[in-house]
């Protein structure tokens, strides 16, 4: 069921689904093609069984493990004779799987360290280049004298940020040394970053803000969370803006968020030329004529090319600087009517000082400002995103938001999740029920999956994952791990069962027997993740949160689930063969 779900999180569900639907296909041929030939070329006749190792480290081993094995079966069998009283704790167990799965932050992906991140200066509005410049060239100092051990290199651009083209924007790209040269926590890109944020505070004169990139960078250029503050009741930019000034007072005292910054251009002093068109007209003066002057005087206007040297060049109309620098220059300035006579642009217009948004933006048609931030240290994004959440609400009524790029995707996953478990879950229940043509079998064999969900929880909650899209995929590969297991005792003990055995002692003979099948291939699964458990470096993030949470659920599925396998079994085998004893004595009764 996972490759059919869409979006972002969709894409990795359908990665991870195809790369294990294929290699469990090539399993399947491999043990039904080669298995039998590898069989009886190599398994000859001698002291092959384990029983037969006697002495040596084999010979510890399996004395060893063959008290294990007795010591299972004897705690199974006290399970079982006392069904009650352990499917009262199983439940206890189940409600503690709900409490603490509960509990756990959510989030889209955990953050990488992809050993480069970002950095964005926003000097006061109407700042010049050369003003935005001294920030960035302190920015600069800053990376090249206190941060020389873990950066690489760096290059600033002025005039262009994430939020758009502005005289006060600057936007630079610092590249981190490789991984192996950073071997401490305090030299990873999230560390350096939550440092630089640090220096920043000290930087007068503009706003300069360090982060590094999402885990997937089509959705998003930067972690942490992304909204849409939104005019949604029709208050007027400058309501808008007021919103978001005090929404980025609150977010500045929250303890759970940093580096809230908004996503766009500030609010610029903007000069208003109010042209009065019947004036005009009086005077013979076309508003062509009007608007070209003023795009010759204040701006530029393109004439033609000529060939210098054999290259070719533009012309350009622009005035001279001395006659372009105040506001009242405008006086100095004529424009020609239909008489040839030189109009001054006083006769005609009025001027004054405004302030305005140099880009407005808009979502779904209406008004909005782009935000963006991150969760302080040891905060998940789910958390930090609530937090903004309950920030809006405080807002005047007509402010709203709407989640965009990476939060929108992480929405998104968390409220499809509960429906991909309970797929997976049927789809398992189904063929199972197919496999054995009976609803007790699979009954037995679902009810344990919670036990290895349990296990994956407990290590997520012990370590401080997030419930991400790495921990769903984690806990659909324990359900399917969950069930082999189940499945390797409850196959033989039915298989006992029908062969004249009763229930209980079917469900003994059959936990003794798979015992070992079931710890040894489990141990070489667990110590087959281990390695991503303990990785560390470039991609380290998402093999941790699959290695440990996979680790958890195999452990939770061979310590827990397997010691109530039996007694699932002989209970619910137990309940059905009544049912259908029953049955006949009803009808005969009728």
């Amino acid at each position: 069921p996972m490759a059919f779900f869409s979006g972002s999180a969709g894409a990795i569900y359908r990665q991870f689904s195809v790369t294990i639907i294929a290699a469990m296909g090539l399993s399947v041929l491999v043990a039904l093609i080669l298995s039998p030939s590898l069989c009886a070329s190599i398994l000859t006749r001698g002291n092959t069984g384990p029983e037969e190792k006697k002495t040596g480290m084999f010979g510890s081993f399996n004395r060893g493990f063959e008290g294990l094995r007795e010591t299972y079966q004897t705690v199974t069998n006290y399970m079982v004779r006392r069904a009650v009283r352990f499917i009262g704790i199983y439940g206890l167990l189940v409600g503690g799987l709900l409490l603490i799965f509960s509990q756990l932050p959510t989030a889209f992906l955990p953050n990488e360290d992809q050993g480069y991140m970002f950095m964005m200066v926003n000097a006061p509005p109407g700042a010049t280049a050369e003003r935005t410049l001294e920030s960035v060239k302190q920015v600069e100092d800053y990376f090249l004298t206190l941060q020389t051990e873990n950066i690489d290199h760096l290059f600033t651009v002025v005039g262009f940020s994430f939020a758009g083209s502005a005289q006060n924007a600057a936007f630079g790209f610092i590249g981190m040394k490789d991984w192996k040269d950073r071997p401490r926590t305090d030299q990873s890109v999230f560390a350096v970053a939550g440092q630089a944020m640090q220096a920043f505070s000290q930087i007068k004169d503009a706003m300069a803000f360090a982060f590094f990139p999402p885990p997937i960078r089509e959705i998003g250029n930067a972690s942490g969370f992304d909204f849409q503050l939104i005019d949604q009741g029709g208050l007027g930019h400058e309501a808008l803006m007021a919103a978001r000034g005090k929404l980025l007072g609150m977010a500045a005292q929250n303890p759970k968020l940093t580096g809230v910054r908004p996503n766009g251009l500030n609010d610029v002093p903007q000069y208003k030329i109010a042209i009065d068109t019947e004036k005009a007209a009086a005077l013979g003066l076309s508003l062509g004529a009007i608007n070209d002057t003023l795009t010759i005087a204040w701006g530029s206007s393109y004439i033609n090319d000529f060939l210098d040297k054999g290259r070719i060049k533009r012309v350009y109309l622009q005035a001279n600087a001395p006659y372009r620098m105040m506001p009242d220059d405008l006086s100095h300035w004529y424009v020609r009517n239909e008489q040839g006579e030189m109009i001054s642009f006083d006769a005609f217009s009025t001027s004054s000082w405004t302030y305005g948004s140099p880009k407005l933006e808009r979502f779904n048609g209406k008004g909005s400002v782009n935000i963006q931030g991150a969760p302080a240290p040891g905060i998940s994004s789910g958390e930090a995103m609530t937090a903004i959440e309950d920030m809006v609400k405080e807002l005047p009524a007509g402010i709203g938001l709407a989640w965009s790029g990476i939060s929108y995707e992480e929405r998104a996953t968390g409220a499809q999740a509960p429906a991909l478990y309970a797929l997976s879950l049927l789809v398992v229940f189904l063929c199972l029920a197919a496999l054995y043509e009976s609803w007790a079998v699979p009954l037995a064999v679902i009810l344990v999956v919670p036990l290895g969900v349990l296990g994956a929880v407990l290590v997520a909650y012990a370590f401080g994952l997030p419930n991400d899209v790495y921990l769903q995929v984690a806990l659909l590969t324990t359900v399917g791990l969950a069930s082999k297991n189940a499945i390797l005792i409850v196959e033989f003990a039915k298989a006992l069962t029908e062969q004249g055995h009763s229930l209980a002692e079917a469900a003994f003979i059959a936990a003794g027997r798979r015992f070992r099948p079931i710890v040894m291939t489990s141990m070489a699964f667990m110590l087959g993740v281990t390695p991503l458990a303990l990785s560390h470096g470039a991609g380290a993030a998402a093999q941790n949160a699959i290695g440990l949470t996979v680790l958890g659920g195999m452990a939770g599925a061979t310590c827990l689930a397997i010691l109530f396998v039996p007694l699932f079994y002989v209970a619910i085998a137990g309940v059905f063969r009544r049912g259908e004893t029953n049955a006949p004595d009803k009808q005969a009764d009728s």
